[in-house]
C-alpha cells in the first residue's frame, strides 16, 4: 500500500538541509560544523574601528579634489554651449534627438513583446548562434578571409569619414 505524505516547504527544507541546531531527537549528524549565531559585540566593533583607523591602510585612502574636475567640466560645458549657439537648425537637432529616444523606447517594447512569445526567444537565439557560426566560418577562420574582412572594414571607415 502506498502512503500519502503532505510536505510543507519548511519540512522539506529541514529534510534536505537537516536541522540547524543539534537536537537530542536527531540521530543523524551533519558533516558541516556547528557555527554559533553572529552577534553584535561592542568589543568587536571597537577592535575593527582601531584596525581601520590605524595607519596600515593610509596609503589606500584618497581625498577628493575637484579643482581639475571642475575646470574640465566647465570647459566641456562651454564647448557644448558654443556648439549649440553655432547651430542654425536647433529644432532639427531636437527633433532627431526626440526621435532617437522614441525609437529606443519602441524597440524595447517590441523586444518585450517578442520575449513574451513562448518559443520565439529560443528560436531567435538559435538564429543568432547560426549567424555567429557562419560569420566565424566566413570571415575569421582562414587568413585570406580575415584580410578580406580587414579591407572591408577599412573601406567602410573611409566611406564614413568621407575620405573615399
Amino acid at each position: 500500500m502506498a502512503m500519502a505524505y503532505a510536505a510543507t516547504p519548511s519540512s522539506m527544507a529541514a529534510a534536505v538541509l537537516g536541522p540547524r541546531l543539534p537536537t537530542a531527537t536527531t540521530s543523524r549528524r551533519s558533516s558541516l560544523p556547528y557555527l554559533p549565531l553572529r552577534s553584535t559585540c561592542p568589543a568587536f566593533s571597537a577592535s575593527f574601528k582601531q584596525f581601520s583607523d590605524s595607519g596600515r591602510f593610509s596609503s589606500l585612502q584618497t581625498r577628493a579634489s575637484s579643482s581639475e574636475e571642475t575646470s574640465s567640466s566647465v570647459e566641456v560645458l562651454e564647448d557644448l554651449k558654443e556648439k549649440w549657439d553655432a547651430l542654425e537648425s536647433k529644432s532639427t537637432v531636437l527633433l532627431y534627438g526626440g526621435g532617437a529616444i522614441v525609437a529606443v523606447w519602441l524597440s524595447s517594447i517590441v523586444i518585450g513583446a517578442i520575449n513574451s512569445v513562448p518559443l520565439l526567444p529560443k528560436i531567435m537565439e538559435l538564429v543568432g548562434l547560426g549567424y555567429t557560426g557562419w560569420f566565424v566560418y566566413r570571415y575569421l577562420l582562414f587568413k585570406s578571409s580575415r584580410k578580406e574582412l580587414a579591407t572591408d572594414i577599412e573601406a567602410l571607415k573611409k566611406k564614413i569619414a568621407g575620405t573615399e
